[in-house]
C-alpha cells in the first residue's frame, strides 16, 4: 500500500489531513530538524512543501552543515528466522555473504 507524500529534489515530505483545522500539512521526512510545511489545497500544500525544501537547503548551505541526515550504511533488519535461513541459504549457493544478498535484493526491489 502506497502512503501520500511529496517528492522533490530527493526529499520526502508526508501528508496529512487535520479535519479539525481544515487544512493539510506535513514534514520533511529524514532530516535531523524539523522542517514542516502547510496548505488548504493541494496545490498550496504542494508549492509549501517545495518552498520548505529551498528554504531548508538555502539555510543549510548558510549554516555549512550537510542537508541530508547522515547515514552510516549499516541497520539491523528483523525477519523471522525461517526467512532468515533461505536468505543465508541462498546466499551460500550463489557464493556471496549474507550482506551482499540483501543488498541485491534491496538494489532490485528499488530497481523495480
Amino acid at each position: 500500500m502506497k502512503k501520500d507524500f511529496l517528492e522533490y529534489k530527493d526529499f520526502i515530505g508526508s501528508v496529512h489531513f487535520s479535519t479539525e483545522d481544515d487544512i493539510f500539512f506535513g514534514k520533511i521526512e529524514g532530516l535531523p530538524d524539523l522542517v514542516l510545511f502547510e496548505g488548504s489545497t493541494v496545490k498550496e500544500l504542494k508549492q509549501s512543501f517545495e518552498e520548505a525544501v529551498n528554504d531548508y537547503i538555502e539555510v543549510c548551505k548558510e549554516l555549512h552543515k550537510p542537508v541530508m541526515k547522515t547515514l552510516k550504511g549499516s541497520f539491523n533488519v528483523r525477519i523471522n528466522p525461517e526467512l532468515h535461513r533461505k536468505a543465508y541459504n541462498a546466499s551460500l549457493i550463489k557464493g556471496i555473504s549474507l550482506n551482499q544478498f540483501v543488498q541485491a535484493a534491496i538494489e532490485n526491489q528499488l530497481a523495480g
